[in-house]
């Protein structure tokens, strides 16, 4: 029992390598980085709603 699973965790480490070699080339970074720029941009938005609705009710503080 303890054999097979040495056996399945070492198979697995190595799909995980081959799989990780094959993204060497900066995609899973680029899609990393987009993801990234997209949160940013959600979280902006978020901020600009909020700070527009403030200013709509007149609120002291116009900040979120």
């Amino acid at each position: 029992m303890k054999l097979l699973k040495l056996i399945t965790m070492a198979s697995l480490m190595v799909l995980l390598t081959a799989g990780l070699s094959a993204c060497s080339d900066n995609k899973a970074e680029n899609a990393g980085e987009k993801v990234d720029e997209m949160m940013q941009d959600a979280g902006n938005a978020v901020e600009d709603a909020c700070e527009d609705v403030k200013e709509g009710m007149k609120a002291e503080d116009p900040d979120c």
